[in-house]
């Protein structure tokens, strides 16, 4: 199977150097310390084992793509501590053997007081749960929960190290758009108010990221790039090409109209009008909190096309990667690095040798290039080899779990020379 997706147009850090790329002008944080209205933070424990505490927005995000991190920093000796909205995935989570707490907030619609409240919430556990580092994941968890760092800690020597984790820009500030210029002032002047510059890391996913934060002003000796969130190549194993006469297309991502779900289906219409035989799997969940979700009575309606199947979500996705000879991704989003061109996108799709890239939006050269590899089996074979070469190389699972445990490590470092 192989991949096609639209484009889109100092010590510890030396210590780490090798597993992590640190990717350079210093510049002074106002600070909006809340220590005077606070109680002194308690010091820590220094016979207990360090903790970790992720924020993460949903819990099966969480599951989805932060849990083999999760997992080697149990196994390195951290306690490992979970805030996240629970809804049906927390008590596996807790099967872990990490502990669960339950944020009441949404990944968008909050508006400003539900953010308020959220804000206040993640500080008051913050100070009780005392951990050595948080790991904050995506936007929302970095702002707001940098925010409570703040008011739980003030400017206390014993505050606990911040891992931001930027998951992918998204496409309000990915693209080169006027709008997307302004946006990224506002959102470099956020990123920089929320955590003081000494106590904080940033991991972005790819080089695109890394560029637009940089442009903010954050200090580019404190951005490592760490890319994805992991890929178990013991649990992915090569399939066989289907070899049937109906070549299956799969696009598997949330049903996002950012995600390039509709050029997709208008890509395959167009190649069926045209006799080639061709259809299109769809698989994974709508997202009512996203304004760029499709409805599932919509999705049920275009089911209804000869050509088009919407599974909706699957538990185990192997089994759509064994209906699929192409996996196609057009999106437009600003990934971080997708776990199925846009940003993110081209760190896993090289050209000709892993896959195709086309303009986006180019529903014409969508539709030639899938036709392309819909019609040379020994391309696709070629690609899929190159491409599962790759993920073995730079993105499997113990490669971006160490990686993580290399700034976790910079991070305990940084924070006992601080004392």
């Amino acid at each position: 199977m192989t991949g096609l997706r639209k484009r889109s147009h100092r010590k510890c850090v030396r210590e780490v150097s090798t597993l992590i790329r640190p990717l350079r002008p210093d510049v002074a944080i106002p600070d909006f310390s809340a220590s005077a209205i606070l109680p002194p933070v308690p010091a820590p424990d220094p016979t207990r084992r360090p903790k970790l505490l992720f924020l993460v927005t949903e819990d099966w995000y969480f599951c989805s793509h932060r849990l083999p991190v999760a997992r080697a920093a149990r196994a390195a000796g951290f306690e490992v501590v979970v805030a996240t909205r629970v809804r049906a995935h927390g008590e596996r989570i807790r099967e872990e053997g990490f502990t669960v707490r339950s944020i009441p907030w949404r990944r968008r619609g909050d508006r400003v007081v539900g953010a308020g409240r959220a804000i206040s919430e993640i500080a008051r556990l913050y100070r009780a749960e005392q951990p050595d580092i948080i790991h904050h994941v995506a936007l929302k968890p970095v702002l707001l929960g940098g925010i409570a760092w703040r008011l739980a800690f003030g400017d206390s020597a014993d505050a606990p190290v911040v891992v931001d984790a930027i998951m992918g820009l998204g496409s309000g500030c990915s693209h080169k758009s006027l709008a997307a210029r302004l946006r990224r002032p506002s959102l470099g002047l956020g990123l920089r108010l929320a955590t003081p510059k000494d106590h904080r890391w940033v991991v972005v996913q790819n080089p695109e990221d890394y560029a637009a934060l940089a442009k903010t002003r954050i200090d580019p000796n404190r951005i490592v790039m760490i890319r994805g969130s992991g890929v178990d190549p013991l649990h992915f194993v090569p399939l066989p090409d289907p070899g049937v006469p109906t070549v299956t297309v799969a696009l598997v991502s949330r049903m996002l109209r950012q995600k390039g779900v509709l050029d997709a289906i208008a890509a395959i219409r167009l190649l069926r009008a045209r006799g080639f035989p061709v259809e299109l799997l769809l698989a994974g969940p709508v997202d009512p909190d996203n304004r760029g979700s499709l409805t599932a009575e919509l999705l049920t309606s275009l089911s209804a096309e000869p050509g088009i199947e919407w599974l909706g979500p699957v538990d185990d996705v192997r089994e759509v990667w064994g209906r699929a000879a192409i996996a196609v991704l057009p999106s437009t989003y600003g990934e971080g690095v997708p776990k199925a061109d846009s940003p993110g996108c081209r760190e896993v799709v090289r050209p000709g040798e892993t896959g195709t890239l086309v303009p986006p939006h180019d529903v014409n050269q969508l539709a030639a290039a899938l036709a392309a590899l819909a019609g040379d089996p020994a391309r696709r074979a070629s690609m899929g080899r190159a491409g599962r070469a790759l993920v073995e190389r730079d993105f499997a699972e113990e490669i971006i779990a160490r990686q993580t445990l290399a700034v976790y490590q910079a991070a305990l470092q940084e924070r006992a020379g601080q004392r």
